[in-house]
């Protein structure tokens, strides 16, 4: 799993660190490291021209003394001072003593544009994790040379110009084809807009995992966290055992969302379907085993979760299936049409776990702002959702985030492409999201490996070189999805 903790908390940590270590030992080891991930990039040090785009803290001592190591490998190295009078004495030193040189980026006798249009890799430690608010014009036009050069860009620690605790970037930042972090991930290499500038991610060891607290700001699963979460059932399993999903969706103008519902949850491992509503000739005709009932909900029969939404509507007879499924003592999962109609204390005073599972735009009208603020603040939004609403939150977008009421780790879900942009994809999400209820699995644990095995099949099923799918697609490749994380004996 990797796991991202706040700036305050790594400053924290590196300080105790650096105590306990010769001064500058931090950061020589922070250098070693991107020195190391720069020559795997270049592949060939000698002779290969590396500019450095230096600011005035020690992200510019780490590049300098990393570009000085670089030097004495027979690169060509040159600093490009932002801050000439602040720049890191002891890094500049050494850099210059290995052989490499530096000029200022503006001014008289500037000359940093060339040396990034010269170079086979530029590195970015214009602003460290402190940073907030974008780059400044001198350095703004550094970060756009280097872009349109052929140069490859790596970033250290994080890219200038993005928020290290929430993702947001206010404004210009450096796009990074990778980034160099130290010590353990922060929140905004994971999560968007800041993470589709960090390019190919790569963490350095420095120490400070002994002094980080156990519970992070931030998590991702990976496949073997997910692999260990997935139900499987068990030789003594029956159809009831393994869980039963009420899916309450569709309607006669959207009879499509019930289908794709439907199929999530079937793929989604749960024993048994249990469809209400009045798409359910549709969902019969693709999938004969699902159980239909005509409703109300509350008389549809047991099921040991419900989902509620897609394709409902907003008529009366959607608000008394969603009433009939808020007032059940089983876990519910809202999406969609649900989420337009949600009374924000009924759900903050249900005794069962509730899952909602809004886009920007449906999670901005359920907490009253413009949806740009949920956008642009994703990881601040999804904590408000579930800590106004009582319950577990999965904001959808490039980067999925689910936060529990509880207020734990958010978990940022890295799998997914942008194929998955595409009318019922949210649909068969929640379907799969409310078998991993049923199954018995906690509300952020289904939330989550659901995000995450629907993600792998989208891109499963845009293929190696992405192209087109439509939801259908993303639901027949859930069970590819599932053999890749767990093979099945």
């Amino acid at each position: 799993m990797r796991t991202a903790y706040s700036v305050e908390t790594v400053r924290g940590a590196e300080r105790e660190l650096m105590a306990r270590l010769p001064e500058g030992a931090l950061m020589q080891r922070a250098a070693a490291g991107l020195a190391a991930s720069c020559a795997d990039l270049l592949g060939r040090v000698y002779g290969a021209r590396v500019a450095l785009l230096v600011g005035s803290g020690d992200n510019g001592g780490d590049a300098l003394y990393a570009g000085a190591r670089l030097a004495r490998r027979g690169a060509g190295v040159t600093a490009v001072l932002l801050a000439p009078d602040r720049t890191h004495r002891g890094g500049l030193a050494a850099l210059r003593a290995a052989g490499g040189r530096a000029v200022p980026a503006a001014g008289e006798g500037g000359n940093g544009e060339r040396a990034i249009r010269r170079a086979a890799l530029v590195i970015d430690g214009i602003v460290g994790i402190g940073g907030r608010g974008g780059l400044r014009p001198p350095a703004e036009r550094l970060a756009d040379a280097a872009r349109e050069s052929r140069a490859a860009i790596v970033a250290v620690d994080l890219p200038s110009g993005v928020d290290a605790d929430t993702g947001q970037v206010a404004a210009a930042a450096v796009h990074a084809d990778a980034t160099v972090t130290f010590g353990t991930y922060k929140p905004g290499l994971l999560i968007d807009p800041a993470a589709e500038r960090t390019g190919a991610l790569r963490l350095i060891d420095i120490g400070l995992a002994p002094l980080l607290p156990a519970m992070p700001d931030v998590e991702a699963l990976q496949h073997a966290d997910v692999a260990e979460r997935l139900p499987m059932p068990a030789a003594e399993s029956d159809k009831y055992r393994r869980g039963v999903v009420g899916v309450v969706a569709g309607s006669a103008r959207y009879p499509g969302a019930a289908v794709l519902a439907v199929s999530g949850a079937l793929r989604g491992g749960a024993g048994a379907v249990r469809y209400v509503g009045p798409a359910a000739d549709a969902v019969i005709a693709r999938f004969p085993e699902t159980l239909v009932h005509a409703g109300p909900p509350a008389k549809a029969g047991r099921v040991q979760a419900w989902v509620v939404g897609p394709g409902l509507g907003d008529g009366a007879e959607a608000r008394q299936s969603l009433d009939d499924v808020v007032a059940s003592d089983v876990p519910v999962l809202v999406d969609a049409d649900g989420l337009r109609l949600l009374d924000r204390e009924r759900i903050r005073t249900r005794r069962a776990a509730t899952v909602l599972t809004p886009h920007a735009g449906e999670a901005a009208a359920l907490l009253g702002v413009p949806r740009d603020e949920v956008e642009a603040a994703r990881l601040t939004s999804v904590r408000r959702l579930a800590a106004e609403y009582g319950a577990t939150a999965l904001l959808k977008g490039s980067t999925t985030l689910i936060a529990d009421a509880a207020g734990g780790p958010v978990r940022v879900n890295p799998t997914g492409t942008g194929w998955l942009a595409t009318a019922g994809s949210g649909d068969v999400l929640s379907g799969l999201a409310g078998a991993f209820l049923a199954s018995g699995l906690e509300a952020w644990d289904a939330a989550s490996v659901a995000a995450y095995v629907h993600g792998l099949a989208g891109r499963l099923a845009a293929g190696r070189d992405g192209g087109p799918i439509g939801a259908s697609d993303v639901a027949a490749t859930l069970a590819t999805a599932w053999r890749d994380i767990a093979p099945m004996a």
